[in-house]
């Protein structure tokens, strides 16, 4: 049985993921956010390379460029996360397919409701999806 996480983010960060999601709406927007000591430092909004109000793929360059300041900072990958346009925040298949990095979390912004965000936090290993707590403080 698993245990309950508590993940707390920054509210600028919530505030830049969700202006990110806006801007790039109908499109679903996506990046990464890196911790120090496992404290979020910062947050990458980055481009999708899919283009698409359906899915979601980081730019390979822009992906590199990316993790090569992470690691030059000692900083580590926190969370990916992306938006879902007309749906819920929560992990479509195509998410749980393409979730290769199982030490992160995935962050979901739900903007169905584009006036009431919805942002949830996910761990996702080996196709099992579990809910963490998210608090935006």
């Amino acid at each position: 049985m698993s245990e309950w996480v508590v993940t707390e983010l920054d509210g600028v960060f919530f505030k830049e993921i969700v202006e990110q999601g806006l801007r790039e709406f109908p499109n679903e927007s996506c990046g990464v956010i890196a911790a120090a000591d496992g404290i979020p430092v910062k947050v990458f909004a980055m481009a999708n390379a899919d283009a698409s109000p359906a899915a979601y793929r980081l730019d390979s360059k822009e992906q590199l460029h990316v993790f090569d300041e992470m690691d030059a900072r000692g900083w580590d990958l926190w969370a990916i996360f992306h938006s879902h346009t007309h749906s819920e925040a929560y992990p479509s298949d195509t998410d749980v397919r393409l979730a290769f990095y199982p030490e992160a979390r995935y962050i979901l912004l739900g903007l169905a409701d584009r006036e009431n965000p919805v942002m949830r936090s996910f761990s996702i290993a080996d196709g099992e999806v579990m809910e963490e707590e998210l608090t935006i403080v």
